[in-house]
């Protein structure tokens, strides 16, 4: 029985990965082939799993049809035999896709204060951008706008607002698969007055008729008149 052993374990060889797909770069919606070839004595099992969701596919190959991207991600491949312990090694899988731009909104702001229009994009390889202001100029910083571009949104700071910063602003998002663009308004923020009383034989304050100021509207409270 000695020998048998014996034997047997001269003849075993850990399971091993001799050759694997090298980490792969593809636009959404094209198909994905993946393999990874072992070798050892007895003949070791394959196995693919994905890293996000801890999904399982047996054997060689790995396909993956019409791939989206949220299937971009380090597949591992792990072979096993029994003998030692598994092999593994892992292929990266990016996935390139266009700009889909997911945040912006209309921003107020005080005349002489500070001000930010935000606008963020979602993009393989991270996308370029652009601002254009109402006749389609592009803008441009200068002592009173900054623009400030990062890995996945651009920025436009006003660090002094002035009648002429107020109107429509669009954010241009590209890269080579293609772009995104999406509008936001910097407008004046209505001032608030506080109520106003007359005193001529009331007993409660009148509101101001709205047609009677000017646009922007002003909003009055009613309160009771004090003597």
């Amino acid at each position: 029985l000695g020998h048998i052993l014996m034997a047997y374990s001269c003849f075993s060889v850990p399971a091993r990965i001799v050759n694997i797909s090298k980490n792969v770069s593809v636009n959404e919606g094209e198909n994905v082939n993946l393999y990874c070839l072992a070798v050892g004595r007895p003949e070791p099992t394959v196995t693919w799993k994905d890293q996000k969701y801890g999904l399982v596919s047996d054997g060689e190959f790995l396909d993956i049809t019409e791939i989206k991207r949220q299937q971009a991600e380090d597949y591992e491949c792990i072979t096993n035999n029994g003998v030692a312990s598994p092999d593994q090694r892992k292929v990266k899988v990016t996935v390139n896709y266009p700009p889909l731009i997911t945040d912006m909104k209309n921003m107020p702001a005080h005349l002489g204060k500070t001000a930010i229009l935000r606008c963020e994009a979602m993009a393989v390889p991270p996308a370029s951008f652009e601002w254009y202001k109402d006749d389609h100029r592009p803008v441009e910083s200068d002592n009173t706008l900054r623009i400030k571009n990062e890995k996945t949104r651009s920025l436009l700071l006003f660090t002094n607002v002035t009648e002429k910063h107020f109107g429509n602003y669009t954010c241009f998002a590209s890269n080579r698969l293609g772009a995104s663009n999406a509008s936001m308004l910097l407008f004046r923020k209505p001032i608030h007055l506080p109520a106003l009383c007359f005193h001529h034989r009331c007993h409660f304050c009148q509101s101001i008729s709205p047609s009677s100021v000017l646009w922007p509207p002003l909003f009055f409270l009613i309160s009771p008149c004090h003597h």
